[in-house]
């Protein structure tokens, strides 16, 4: 079994496509416009694994996230340079933190949000997290 994709849904299509291609470099690989609603599949190089944007073509109000969505997560080469690049493109990036477990690193990341304020996790590429 292979995991391919998540899927978030979003209520302004073209804004939530500039923000992944600008703070995440993932593109549109794949589209498909039915009537009611279109599919954005989005990607980069780096994997096969796919965010998919579902815009209901008729959501007219923001979309209720609820307690169980926590966030996507991906990792980088260098943390802090992504980290300044995001902030100096406006995207708000929170600080940086280290997080320890047994008294060792575990993960350095930070966290920034989508248009439709889904978190996104950002990781340093470190131990499990490469």
């Amino acid at each position: 079994m292979k995991i391919i994709h998540s899927m978030v849904r979003v209520r302004d299509l073209p804004r939530s496509l500039a923000f992944y291609e600008a703070a995440l470099q993932l593109s549109v690989a794949a589209r498909f416009d039915f009537e009611g609603f279109t599919l954005a599949y989005l990607r980069n190089e780096e994997t096969s694994f796919e965010l998919e944007l579902t815009h209901n073509h008729n959501q007219d109000c923001d979309y209720e996230l609820g307690n169980g969505y926590g966030h996507l997560a991906l990792s980088v080469a260098n943390l802090d340079a992504e980290h300044q690049r995001l902030q100096t493109g406006g995207f708000e990036p929170t600080p940086i933190k280290d997080f320890f477990r047994d008294d060792a690193l575990m993960a350095r990341f930070f966290f920034l949000q989508d248009p439709d304020d889904y978190k996104i996790e950002i990781l340093q590429r470190h131990g499990r997290y490469c």
